[in-house]
């Protein structure tokens, strides 16, 4: 029986274009598994916000490939552009987002707009990357 998981994901850039990081939180019954954070060098917050997301996914498609993936993310853009609700008119994000739906099954992955408040989790490991 294929796993479930639930996926935090964040990135900020200070400055936008700035210094960029990434940062996702990975669960499995309330029960935190994979904690990934990464400078990606100067970036913007919706590339930082992607690479989170793609992280994640990827670290979950190597625990289980046939993984059910709930991803909640404070970027109203990327949940909206990977739920297929609104258009990928820049080519640099329609690469992003390529990469994270080949990151792990789309029919396995649905996506959930939270308030940044509920992403602390990740959005600390973002700040950590940035400050480290």
């Amino acid at each position: 029986m294929a796993r479930s998981f639930l996926l935090y994901a964040d990135g900020g850039s200070r400055g936008n274009p700035g210094q960029a990081a990434f940062g996702a939180v990975v669960s499995e019954g309330g029960k935190v598994i994979v904690q990934l954070s990464e400078r990606i060098g100067i970036a913007t917050n919706n590339v930082a916000e992607y690479s989170g997301l793609i992280a994640g996914l990827r670290a979950i498609n190597r625990l289980d490939p046939e993984a059910k993936v709930l991803v909640r993310m404070d970027s109203k853009l990327i949940v909206e552009q990977m739920s297929g609700n609104w258009k990928i008119k820049n080519p640099e994000m329609r690469k992003l987002a390529i990469q994270a739906r080949d990151a792990h099954s789309p029919e396995h992955v649905k996506y959930e707009w939270i308030p940044r408040e509920l992403n602390s989790d990740a959005d600390s490991l973002v700040n950590l990357a940035l400050d480290s």
